[in-house]
C-alpha cells in the first residue's frame, strides 16, 4: 500500500482520544504546527527544526506523540505546545503565526512611525514640534536615501566664495599625510602618514588622543624584504600607511599600505583587532580602502590589480572574495549603500563598476582620443567661459591655452574616483580633467578640462613648459550636488552639479597648501557644532569670538545643515616622490566647517 504522504497533499487531523480511553485510530503521519520560538518548531510530517536545521523523526516517534495525552486534556489538537513565551509577545515585534501579511505590514509600519517620533523627540526637534509635516519629511528622506539617487540639492544654500574661517589644523606627522577620515558622528578624526603611523584625534577639540606607531619587524635588516613573509602577529604596520577607512558606526578602522597588510582596529578603544595578509590578502601594496555604507563590508584595492571583499562583522571577521579585471594598479575606489563599488586602474585607463552579487562589472574607458576628437569634444567645448577657472586672460591667450590643452594633454592614467549616488560617479586623472559618468553610458557625460590649471616648469632647451596639474583626490557629499577636488596648486576646488546631473561648475575654493592626498565631505550631527571648541569659540585663524559670524549655525531656516570638509595634506604625493611642494605646505590635515546662508 503506498505511503499516505504521496496519496494526498491535504493534511489530515488525528482523531481525538475520547474520554473512554480509546486510542487514536491508526493512519498516516500527521501534519501539525507547533507555536513556539523560531529555534525549535515542528513542520510537516513529524520533522522538527532545531536552530534552522531540519531533522526528520521516525514513524514510531510520531505515533508515540499521538498517544501521549493526559486524561481530561483532550487530544493533540487541544494541547498548548507554545511553551512559556511571555505575556508581551505582541509588543516584542515578533511574528504571530495567525497574522496576515496585511496585518504584518501594518504592525511594522506602526513600529517604524513610533521610532521616527522617538528620534524626532530625542534629538532633532522639540516634542511640541512633532507633527505630520515633520514625520512626512522624515519618511520622504528615508525613502530617498534608500532609492540611491541624488536628492540633496544644497549647493545653492552655501556661499562657497566667502573665506572659510572655521578651520581645524592638525600637526603630528613627520612626513606627508596620506589619508584623513572623520567619523560620521563627528567624534574622532584619524590620519595616517608616510612615516607609518596613525594618529587618533578628538574632532571637537583637535587634541591628539592616541598614536599607532610603526613597528620595526625583527628581520628588517634582511635584503629583499618585499618578498619576505608577512608577520600578521605584529600589532601594527611596518611600512608606509597609504589608506584609511572608517565604518559608518565608527566601530572599526581599517588601514593598509606598503607592507601589504590590512589591519583592523577598534576605533573607540584604539586597539589592534586583526591583520589580513598572505593567502587571504593582497600580494602587493594596498592603495585603497572603502567601507560599504551602513555595514562592516570592506572593499580593498591593490597594486596587484585586484580588489578584495572582507566581512568585518564580529561573527565573521574574514575574507570573502577577490575581484579580477584591472590591468594595472588599482589606485582608488569608492562605495555607497548598495553591494557595488567603483575603482580606477591607473594606466589601464578604465573605471570599473563592480556588481558584487551578480559577479559582473561595467567597464568605462577613458584616456586616449584622436586629436580630432579632442578638438571637437574638448577644445570647442572650452570656447565658453568656465573651462579653466583660473583663466583671467584675453581671447588670444585663452585660445593659446586651449590649443596646448587639446593637442598635448591626453589622459594616460586615471588616478581617483568618487561616487555621487548609486549610478553616478566622477573620476580624475593625470590630464587634469574631471569626468562625470553614469552607468547608463559608456563615455563621460561631461568633462571639465584643466580643473586645477597648469603647472609651469622651466626647461633649458624649451623654456617654460606648461603641463596640467593632475587630479590627486576627489570626494562627494553623498547623494548631493556638491563635489570637491584636490591637486597641488594650493586650493581645494568645490563644484556644483546641475539639477539633471549632466554637468558641474566651479562655485568656490578652500585654501590648502601642499598636495591634497585625501578628501572627505560629511554631514555631522547638529550637536557637533555646539560642542566643538574650534567652531563655537575662537577658531584656528584667530578670529574674534564676539563677532556675529564666529559661531557656525547648524542649519538655516530651510533645514540645510552645515558641512565638514576633511583633507589630508603633505609636501609629497602619497604614492611617490614625483613632486615636492615646499612653499607653505605642512604635513597635516585640515577640517573646514562650512555653514549655509542664513535665510531671511
Amino acid at each position: 500500500m503506498p505511503d499516505a504522504f504521496f496519496t494526498s497533499s491535504k493534511p489530515r487531523k488525528r482523531k481525538r482520544v475520547d474520554s473512554g480511553g480509546k486510542g487514536a485510530s491508526s493512519g498516516s503521519s500527521t501534519t501539525f504546527t507547533r507555536k513556539g520560538p523560531p529555534s525549535q518548531r515542528f513542520t510537516k510530517h513529524g520533522s522538527t527544526k532545531v536552530n534552522g536545521v531540519q531533522k526528520k523523526k521516525g514513524r514510531a516517534a510520531d505515533e508515540e506523540l499521538s498517544d501521549q495525552t493526559d486524561e481530561g486534556e483532550g487530544g493533540i489538537d487541544d494541547m498548548d505546545l507554545r511553551g512559556d513565551l511571555g505575556e508581551d509577545l505582541g509588543e516584542s515585534g515578533e511574528e504571530d503565526e495567525d497574522e496576515t501579511p496585511a496585518q504584518k505590514r501594518l504592525r511594522l509600519a506602526k513600529l517604524y512611525l513610533e521610532s521616527v517620533k522617538e528620534g524626532l523627540a530625542e534629538g532633532e526637534f522639540d516634542a511640541a514640534e512633532i507633527d505630520k509635516e515633520l514625520i512626512s519629511a522624515r519618511l520622504k528622506q528615508d525613502v530617498l536615501e534608500h532609492s540611491g539617487k541624488v536628492h540633496l540639492f544644497i549647493a545653492d544654500s552655501f556661499d562657497f566664495t566667502q573665506p572659510q574661517t572655521k578651520v581645524l589644523r592638525t600637526r603630528g606627522h613627520r612626513f606627508s599625510v596620506t589619508s584623513a577620515v572623520a567619523s560620521e558622528s563627528g567624534k574622532h578624526l584619524f590620519t595616517s602618514g608616510k612615516e607609518g603611523s596613525i594618529i587618533k584625534w578628538d574632532l571637537s577639540t583637535g587634541k591628539q588622543l592616541a598614536t599607532f606607531h610603526k613597528i620595526r619587524p625583527p628581520s628588517s635588516n634582511e635584503k629583499g624584504k618585499g618578498k619576505a613573509l608577512l608577520d600578521l602577529s605584529l600589532k601594527g604596520h611596518t611600512d608606509e600607511v597609504l589608506s584609511l577607512a572608517l565604518s559608518g558606526d565608527g566601530q572599526y578602522l581599517a588601514s593598509a599600505g606598503r607592507d601589504r597588510k590590512l589591519v583592523v582596529w577598534d576605533a573607540e578603544k584604539g586597539e589592534w583587532i586583526k591583520a589580513f595578509g598572505g593567502n587571504l590578502g593582497h600580494k602587493d601594496i594596498i592603495s585603497a580602502l572603502s567601507f560599504r555604507k551602513g555595514t562592516h563590508q570592506l572593499y580593498t584595492g591593490s597594486f596587484d590589480r585586484t580588489l578584495k571583499v572582507y566581512d568585518l562583522s564580529p561573527s565573521v571577521m574574514g575574507y570573502v572574495e577577490t575581484l579580477f579585471g584591472h590591468q594595472d594598479h588599482v589606485l582608488s575606489l569608492d562605495s555607497l549603500h548598495g553591494e557595488t563599488c567603483v575603482s580606477v586602474g591607473a594606466r589601464d585607463k578604465t573605471v570599473r563598476y563592480w556588481k558584487i552579487v551578480e559577479e559582473s562589472q561595467l567597464v568605462f574607458r577613458g584616456g586616449g582620443r584622436s586629436r580630432v576628437r579632442e578638438v571637437l569634444e574638448g577644445g570647442l567645448r572650452g570656447d565658453d567661459e568656465g573651462d579653466d577657472p583660473d583663466d583671467q586672460m584675453d581671447g588670444t591667450e585663452r585660445a593659446k591655452e586651449k590649443e596646448i590643452a587639446t593637442k598635448n594633454f591626453i589622459e594616460g592614467s586615471i588616478e581617483c574616483v568618487a561616487m555621487v549616488d548609486e549610478t553616478t560617479f566622477v573620476s580624475g586623472g593625470d590630464s587634469g580633467s574631471i569626468c562625470l559618468w553614469t552607468t547608463q553610458k559608456k563615455k563621460p557625460i561631461f568633462t571639465q578640462p584643466l580643473a586645477h590649471g597648469f603647472n609651469e616648469a622651466a626647461s633649458e632647451t624649451e623654456g617654460v613648459i606648461k603641463t596640467p596639474r593632475w587630479i590627486t583626490s576627489l570626494a562627494s557629499l553623498r547623494f548631493s550636488d556638491v563635489i570637491v577636488s584636490g591637486s597641488w596648486e594650493g586650493n581645494i576646488r568645490i563644484w556644483k552639479l546641475d539639477a539633471k546631473l549632466k554637468s558641474f561648475t566651479l562655485v568656490g575654493t578652500v585654501p590648502a597648501p601642499g598636495v591634497v592626498n585625501s578628501l572627505q565631505l560629511l554631514l555631522p550631527p547638529k550637536d557637533f557644532f555646539e560642542r566643538s571648541s574650534w567652531i563655537s569659540s575662537k577658531g584656528s585663524m584667530g578670529e574674534d569670538p564676539t563677532q556675529e559670524d564666529s559661531i557656525v549655525p547648524t542649519q538655516n531656516k530651510g533645514g540645510i545643515q552645515s558641512i565638514l570638509l576633511v583633507a589630508g595634506l603633505g609636501q609629497e604625493h602619497r604614492l611617490g616622490r614625483w613632486l615636492k611642494v615646499k612653499e607653505g605646505a605642512v604635513n597635516g590635515a585640515i577640517v573646514v566647517a562650512m555653514s549655509p546662508r542664513t535665510l531671511s
